[in-house]
């Protein structure tokens, strides 16, 4: 074999560094190996980055915006008439709404802290309107948070409670949000309320009047400072509306107009 027929060394195939392994080649691009790749096309005029394209080449919609976030704040209170007595006596103002369902659900009053007020002032003022009796704040049961989303925002409300004592009144479902108002015994309150974290508030409100019975009301806790609120708050509903003109729920929403429910 000549000199010239020798066989050529074979050349190691290493991969290409910054090629794409797959795909169509780039726009432009020439079949020879070292020649420079043309400019990529800039983008089209009014062409939308944020816009999806569809198939047929007309931008599609943009995504839907956040939802706005709101905070409100409500006071409402556990009424109960014969405190110092004993507690098989004992009754709790409630107020009945019909949900969706057609099941008639109990709570506590409650309504939102307008401004000025403080959050005493509100359960005063609230329980006084849908349930028609008068009473006085002896202590504070705790605070209930939830979220929910009603006319295109997202809802973050926090609700303070009070233990209260009956002063003088009359039970009555006058406002346009309540369907009905009871006296319900105490003891009984775990199983006529509709929602889980009312009915530890009931709990807390049997141990608070334990101790008033046993060592007076200078043991109960002193009230958590509640300074008037300086400026309004946006509401998510409206009240005292006539019964024609009252909206919908959204799904989901609770049936007192104050969030979701259980």
């Amino acid at each position: 074999m000549s000199e010239g027929e020798r066989a050529k060394p074979r050349r190691r195939r290493g991969r290409r560094r910054g090629r794409r392994s797959a795909g169509p080649p780039e726009p432009g691009a020439t079949a020879a190996a070292g020649t420079a790749a043309a400019p990529l096309p800039g983008p089209t005029p009014g062409h939308r980055p944020d816009a999806a394209a569809t198939p047929s080449g007309r931008q599609g919609r943009r995504a839907p915006d956040r939802l706005r976030t709101v905070h409100e704040t409500s006071a409402g209170g556990l009424v109960i008439d014969g405190i110092d007595g004993p507690k098989g006596a004992q009754v709790a103002a409630l107020i009945g709404r019909v949900d969706r369902r057609g099941r008639m659900l109990w709570s506590l009053p409650k309504g939102h802290i307008e401004q000025g007020e403080t959050a005493e002032q509100t359960a005063i003022r609230e329980v006084a309107e849908e349930t028609g009796i008068q009473g006085s704040v002896l202590a504070a049961l705790g605070s209930i948070d939830y979220w929910f989303v009603t006319e295109g925002r997202r809802v973050h409300k926090t609700v303070h409670h009070y233990l209260m004592r009956f002063l003088d009144g009359e039970l009555s479902d006058e406002d346009v949000e309540v369907t009905e108002v009871a006296w319900v015994p105490l003891v009984e309150l775990p199983a006529r309320l509709a929602y889980a974290d009312e009915r530890r508030l009931a709990e807390v409100a049997g141990e608070l009047i334990d101790k008033l019975h046993s060592d007076g009301p200078e043991a109960l806790p002193p009230l958590p400072h509640s300074a008037p609120r300086r400026r309004p708050q946006t509401h998510s509903h409206t009240r005292n509306r006539r019964p024609d003109q009252s909206p919908q729920p959204p799904p989901g929403r609770r049936a007192n107009g104050c969030g979701q429910g259980p």
